[in-house]
Parts: structure tokens; sequence; C-alpha cells
């Protein structure tokens, strides 16, 4: 069973599609429930007034290609009292689990991200007899400096029976955070090549209305800080002056951090780029193909990731990637071939990449092959095996016991 409050829903699509890409295709071999618990406080309601994406609804209980999906609430307090998200997460998840359980739906409890998801899945791992999985997703980084949610972090990574880790950044991480590194398999995210693949970028340019010979940049994501649109924009002046016509296409709308629209577009007009920047808002993953194979080159000048499931996207499309050196994305940019990796704040070294990346000539050929080489497909594998592992020697445990 799927447990992750980050789940894709009919008010917040584009909250953790990287999780549903990665546990749906499990769900293919192994029978799989999804619990997605939803934080709640009273009059929550009228904040929205104020902040629309703020918490967005989601229906109790839903189906999504035919997998089922539970949505239990659970009390939180907004900006407060983090460190006891944890324990409600579970005091509200418990009756949901337990029906599952008795239903003989829940033999193992996996859940995403250490905090809160991975602290409330042991609770309830503890409380109705199953082993718990976690798979660290990055924000374990910024949580293990906070003092009163470190212990809670590392109380769940020591309790689960195995840990996930989307990058070998992460897994070295958790190994200094006191984890066994034996208990660690990192198992990267993937990317659907049967979704991902370039088109005909004269066609795609001609939909978006853009030259054939204009030099092109896309980034794809929230339009929260940590994202960078902002650090990026701060270099298209220069960039300019080296590549007339130059066009950035920033794909992404509001997400769970926040929603820096406006203040991307006061940016843009304040550097006198409204002729450069195009806003395309939301696209779902399977129209995606289409702005990325109009594009030369794809950024991201990202605060934080644990492995960003969007380089291979773009990769799958034919772009090179640049990217700041946080997180598992030197891990995904591995070679000189499919990008460059420049300092995290270092405005000078992103400029300077940029030129270098619109100027070369890169092997697309290459670019390809390595998202070839990194399908869905290949991770499954990997993922099914360690869950068929857990789930016998948890059997043979209760044999035991017996």
């Amino acid at each position: 069973m799927v447990f992750s409050t980050l789940f894709p829903h009919a008010g917040a699509p584009n909250a953790g599609p990287f999780i549903r890409e990665r546990m749906f295709r499990v769900g293919e071999v192994l029978p799989l429930t999804v619990v997605s618990p939803q934080p709640w406080f009273p009059g929550q309601s009228l904040l929205r007034r104020w902040k629309p994406h703020f918490r967005p609804p989601a229906l109790r209980h839903e189906s999504q290609h035919g997998i089922e999906v539970l949505h239990p609430l659970f009390f939180s307090v907004p900006g407060a009292f983090k460190q006891l998200d944890g324990l409600f997460m579970a005091l509200g998840s418990y009756f949901t689990l337990k029906k599952l359980r008795r239903a003989g739906k829940l033999d193992i409890l996996d859940a995403h991200f250490a905090y809160p998801d991975g602290y409330a899945a042991t609770l309830l791992g503890k409380w109705l007899d199953v082993p718990v999985t976690i798979t660290l997703r990055g924000t374990e980084v910024p949580h293990s400096r906070n003092a009163k949610l470190r212990p809670l972090l590392v109380r769940a990574l020591t309790r689960a029976a195995r840990v996930f880790s989307v990058s070998d950044s992460l897994r070295r991480h958790a190994i200094d955070l006191g984890i066994a590194g034996d208990k660690i398999r990192v198992v990267g995210n993937g990317v659907d090549n049967d979704k991902f693949h370039p088109v005909a970028r004269s066609e795609a340019r001609t939909q978006l209305g853009i030259a054939a010979d204009a030099p092109v940049l896309i980034s794809v994501g929230g339009l929260v800080e940590r994202k960078g649109f902002h650090r990026v924009l701060a270099c298209l002046p220069e960039l300019k002056l080296r590549f007339p016509g130059l066009v950035y296409l920033i794909v992404g709308g509001a997400g769970a951090e926040g929603d820096m629209r406006a203040e991307l577009e006061q940016q843009v007009a304040a550097l006198g780029l409204q002729d450069t920047v195009r806003f395309l808002g939301i696209i779902p993953a399977a129209s995606l193909k289409w702005p990325l194979s109009a594009a030369d080159v794809f950024v991201l000048s990202t605060r934080n990731e644990g492995w960003a499931n969007v380089f291979l996207e773009a990769m799958a499309c034919g772009l090179p990637v640049i990217s700041t050196d946080v997180g598992g994305n030197a891990e995904v940019v591995c070679r000189d071939e499919l990008g460059m990796i420049v300092p995290f704040g270092d405005h000078a070294a992103l400029r300077t990449a940029l030129m270098a990346a619109l100027a070369k000539d890169w092997d697309r050929s290459a670019i390809l092959a390595y998202a070839r080489d990194n399908d869905w497909q290949k991770r499954v594998v990997v993922l099914v095996e360690e869950l068929n592992t857990i789930h016998a020697l948890a059997l043979s445990t209760r044999a035991s016991a017996q």
C-alpha cells in the first residue's frame, strides 16, 4: 500500500506525479492500493479565499487507472507544530488502514518522504504489524536541519524494514544521519520513453509560433522559489545580446509550495523581456513532448532536488540539461555529453553555461540513448524484487512467532 500525502488528485493534478508514475507501474505486477492523507484544519476552506491553491480538497475515495485511492484527513495546523504532523497523520489514517488490513489489502506499507509520511507509516506499521518501506525523495535534507524534526526523521528511518533512495546523495545523507548503509538501496526515478520522445521540431515550433532559427530555452516545474525560474530570468538580458531572438518557455503553475507567477511576470516586465519569455501554464504530461521538442536546451536552476524526473523527460526529447549542483542533479546529468552542472547561486556560472549550451552542437542521439537506458521498467524490476523479499521475510517471521 502506497502511503504519501503527495499524490495527484483532481484538486492537485501535479502533486507528486513521480510517485504515481513509479508505483502504478509496480501495481501492474503487485496488487496495490494508495492512501494519501490530506491535512485538515477547522476553517481552512476560508483561507482559500486569499490563497486559492491552499490545500486543495480531494475526494475521500476515488479510482485512478483502476487503482483505489483513499484520502483520509488528519489534523494539521497551517505553518505551525510540524513536529506533530506525523503523529496526527498516523491517527487520522489508522481506521482506513485497519480496514484495508482486514480486507487483505495491506501487507507492506510503502511510504514516500521520511517525514511526516515515513514517521506516520512506522507508527501505523507497529500498530498494525506490517513492515514499512520509506523512499527518500529530497525533503529529508532540509528537514534534518530542523532540530524538532530531525529526531523524528531518524526514528522513522531506523524503524523502517527497508529504505529506498532516489539518489546516492540522499543515501549518503541518510548514512550521515546514522542509518546503516546496507539498509538503503538506491532506486532512481525513470522516464516513460513511450510518452516522452522527440516530435518534429518544425511542427512543434509552428504550434507555439516560434521562428525556425530562434534559440530556445525551456524550464518545467512548479512556479515556486525552489525551482529557480527567477534565477534563469536574471541571465536573459545578457544572453539576448549574444543570441538575438532568444525565447524562454516556462511550463508550470502553482504548486504545494506556492505560486510565484505574479512575481515572475513583474521580473519579466522590469527586465524588458516581454518578447522573450512565454508562460505556457500547466501542460499535461502526454503533451509535454511538444514544447520540449521545440526547445534547444533545458534549464532548471533549482535549490533542492532528490532526483528530478523532468531532466530525464527533457533528455528523452533530445535536450541537454543545465542545472545546479544540489541533491541528485549531478547523478542524473552525469556526463558532459548530457549537459552541465553549475554551483547553486552562481549567476555568472549559470549564464556562462547557458551561453555555451546554446552555442554547442550537441550529440542528440547520445542524450536519447541515455534516456532509453533509464526507462521506468528497469526500476520496477528492482522494486518488485525488493517488495517480494520483504513480504516473504514478514511471512516467515510471523510463522516462526506462532
